[in-house]
C-alpha cells in the first residue's frame, strides 16, 4: 500500500490570479520570441526578450512558493518538518 503525502493547494485568490497573470504574460513574450526568430531578428533583441520571460517565470514560480510557506505556517494542520524540506527543495529547483 502506498501513502501519498498531501500537497499543498494555494488558497490566496489575489495570489493566484497575479500569478496567473505574470504566466500569460510570459507565455505572449514566448510567442514573440519565437516570431522575432523566424523574422531574424538580431540575437540581441531576441535575448533580450528571453531575458524578460525568464525573470517573469522565476518572480511567478518565487511568489507562488513564497506565498504556499505564508500559508503553510500559518496552518495549524500543516506539519513544518513535512514542509520545510519540500519548500526548500521547491526553493533550490530555480537557482
Amino acid at each position: 500500500m502506498t501513502t501519498t503525502t498531501p500537497r499543498h493547494v494555494l488558497q490566496d485568490q489575489a495570489q493566484v490570479e497575479a500569478i496567473t497573470k505574470r504566466v500569460k504574460r510570459a507565455h505572449g513574450q514566448m510567442g514573440a520570441i519565437v516570431r522575432m526568430l523566424e523574422e531574424g531578428r538580431s540575437c540581441e533583441d531576441i535575448v533580450t526578450q528571453m531575458a524578460a520571460v525568464a525573470k517573469a517565470v522565476n518572480t511567478a514560480a518565487f511568489t507562488l512558493i513564497s506565498t504556499s510557506l505564508k500559508e503553510c505556517l500559518v496552518d495549524t494542520e500543516s506539519n513544518p518538518d513535512d514542509i520545510v524540506p519540500r519548500l526548500q527543495k521547491l526553493f533550490l529547483s530555480l537557482a
